[in-house]
This record gives structure tokens, sequence and C-alpha cells, in this order.
């Protein structure tokens, strides 16, 4: 075995690994550069916990020739059978070292190494990878040499971990950064604030189509059911919005209880005015279709309780507003007002859907003029559009 090789790896995953932009890259070339130095590894994986709402790890799994595989799992595979046989729990809950030779009979209470020795492996050692945090994280190492790993490659397996903890721990503080940026405030919000942009009044100005929706009937509802249902409705209420309006170019901004603002952004990536409300109009569509064909948790339909947005067209600012240290990275701007004044109009009105003069008047998408109405705080009233295919209903709340 080439220690000296083993060596200038390690200083190189110490020294971030820089000839390898990705995750992935890295680990094809330190398993590749591992097997070079004389250790005689077929498969090897990286388990990683994230801090996501929805994905409990990541893995990336190597093979000599072949790409470097990646994938997900969600939180339930803590409580899944496969899980409670893997040689991996025990790496994760108690941070030990799990060995098994393929010779050895105690090794089939692991059905994955079973699975491994129709490939020929010998010998399967899952070790912990812990962050300096001291979270647990997990690799696994196999071969096909005759007899399985001697102890001196194991000692060089481990020694390979260390440093190669501290790189993925690296990596993971990145993207669980972006991952939460994006959960949080949006991606595009997200990646202004990972991008620098974090002192309170630095705001750029931005043309956007505007939506701002509610939920009607939200305080009768909240006094009649427990708070627990009422949290799962809105999940399910935004998720019936949310979906549509990132699957069209969107990005919701913030939730104001049962409220939603999103922007859609107008420049020369994403397209031009008509083009950006036309997918916006498609978007509030689908959210209504979605909010229409809704079943609350206790059965109840949700033709109960309707939803409206408002949409608008104009230039917002958009940036860091707050106070001290604690900052939303938001936009504000007459047009926004605007389109909170419209969206009580659609509920005065019984409509889902209304839209500004402006908007409506870009966005070919069928409406009937609702007529001219003052809005509160502007000094000329402004004249709301319907969709025609939306009968007009008393408002529920």
């Amino acid at each position: 075995m080439d220690k000296s090789a083993l060596r200038d790896m390690i200083e190189w995953i110490v020294g971030g690994a820089r000839s390898a932009p990705t995750p992935q890259q890295m680990m094809a070339e330190c398993c590749e550069w591992a097997v070079r130095a004389g250790l005689p590894l077929w498969r090897v994986g990286v388990f990683v916990r994230t801090l996501h709402p929805e994905i409990f790890g990541r893995h990336l799994l190597w093979k000599p020739g072949s790409e470097v595989e990646t994938g997900t799992v969600d939180h339930n595979i803590q409580e899944s059978p496969e899980f409670a046989v893997s040689p991996l729990a025990p790496v994760f809950k108690q941070g030990l070292e799990v060995r098994a030779r393929l010779d050895d009979p105690a090794s089939k209470r692991f059905p994955i190494v079973e699975d491994l020795r129709t490939e020929g492996v010998t010998e399967y050692i899952a070790l912990p990878l812990v962050f300096t945090d001291g979270l647990v994280n997990a690799s696994s190492w196999t071969t096909k040499q005759p007899g399985g790993f001697t102890e001196e490659q194991l000692d060089a397996i481990r020694s390979i971990t260390i440093p190669l903890a501290r790189y993925i721990e690296i990596v993971t503080l990145r993207r669980t950064a972006m991952l939460l940026l994006d959960t949080y405030v949006g991606n595009r919000a997200g990646e202004r604030i990972w991008g620098g942009q974090i002192r309170r009044g630095t705001a750029d100005t931005m043309d956007a189509a505007i939506w701002l929706s509610d939920l009607r009937g939200f305080t009768a509802l909240s006094d009649r059911l427990p708070a627990e249902t009422v949290v799962e409705i809105l999940n399910l209420y935004f998720d019936c919005q949310v979906a549509a309006i990132r699957d069209h170019g969107g990005e919701v901004l913030k939730f104001m209880g049962d409220g939603l603002l999103a922007v859609f952004p107008i420049d020369q990536y994403v397209g031009d005015e008509t083009q950006v409300c036309s997918r916006v109009l498609e978007a509030a569509r689908e959210s209504r279709a979605g909010v229409a064909a809704l079943q609350f948790p206790n059965g109840e339909a949700t033709e109960r309780f309707r939803f409206g947005v408002a949409l608008h067209l104009g230039r917002v600012l958009y940036g860091n507003i707050g106070g001290g240290n604690r900052l939303d990275f938001t936009c504000i701007g007459p047009a926004v007002n605007l389109a909170a004044r419209l969206e009580k109009i659609a509920g005065k009105l019984g409509r889902t859907v209304v839209a500004s003069e402006r908007f409506a008047g870009i966005c070919d998408g069928g409406w009937s003029d609702l007529g001219e109405f003052p809005i509160a705080g502007f000094s000329k009233a402004e004249r709301v559009y319907g969709l025609h295919d939306e009968a007009s209903r008393a408002a529920a709340g």
C-alpha cells in the first residue's frame, strides 16, 4: 500500500478538494485515488443527515467505472423495518463501527450484506463520520479482496474518514444554509441573501406580477375547529398554491396567517409582461381548482372555505427591511399595496380571482369589468376585473 499517496490524498481533502467542484466529483476522485494507493475498494457509500422539512438524508454511492449515484430518503426511513436491520442504524444511533465479514455467520443479520455477497463482496465495514458538533453520519466501505480487508487497510480507511467528515460537514452546512434560505424566504431572495445582501436598507427595484391571496372564512374556521386541525388545513390550502406558483415561475415571499404574497419577476431571463402574466393566470386557475377539490382532515369540503387572489403588475422595492438585527427580505411599494386592496375587494364581491386594469389589459384571460372602486390610500379609483368563467357569489367571510 502506498502510504505516501494516501497522505497526499488526505492533504487534498483537507485543502478542500479544490480540483473537484461537486461532492460527486470529490467522491469519485477520492475513491479512485485510494484505489491507486492500494486500497481494494469495491463499493463506497456516504450517508449524511440534512436539516430539511421533507428529507432525512442524502447518500452518495461509488463503484469503480461507474458514475457516483446520489439519492435522498425521507424522515420515515428511521421507523422503517429496513433501517432497523441495516448496519448503518447502530452507526447513526450510537456512533459505533460495524464490521461484517461474509465468511462470518453473524453477518447474516444484515440483509444488505447478504445482497452484496452476490456481487462477490468479502467484507463490509460501516464507519461513523462525526461532525464538530457531535452529529454522527455514516460511511460504508466494501471489498472483493479474498479474506476481506487487512488491518492495515482498515486503519488507512479510518484515517480517511476524519478529513472526509470535515469536508462533508462544510459542504453540508453550505447546502443546509441554501436549503433553509430557499425554504423560509424563497429561492431568489435566498440567493441574494447568500450573495451578501444582508444590510438593512439594501434593496433593488423589480418589475413583477404580484399575487396576494387570502382564505375566506378563516376567522370562523379558527373559532370552530381545534388549532391542530386549522394548521393542517392551512398547510393543505397553501400546498394548492405554492406548487402552482413555483411551477409557473413565481416565488412565495411570505405567509401572513392565511394570506400569501408571491411575485413573478419580469426580466429578460423569464419573459416579457405578456408571458409572465399568462403564467400567473394559469397558476391562479390551477390553485382555484386545487382548493375546490381539497378535502379537510375531518371530511369537510373546501367549498365552505373559499379563497381569493388579486393579481396586479407593477414595480416593487425588493430587499431588506426591519429593525436592528432582525430583518425581513420582502417587497414593498404602491403596487403591493394596491394588490392588497384588490384582494379585499375580491372578498366583498365573492370572487376568487380578480385583477387590476393593468394586469387584465396585458393578459387576455377572458375578463369581465366588475366596475370602478375607490381604493383606500390611493388618490383615484381602480377598475377591477374578474374572470368570465367565475360566477359572483356572496363573500364567505
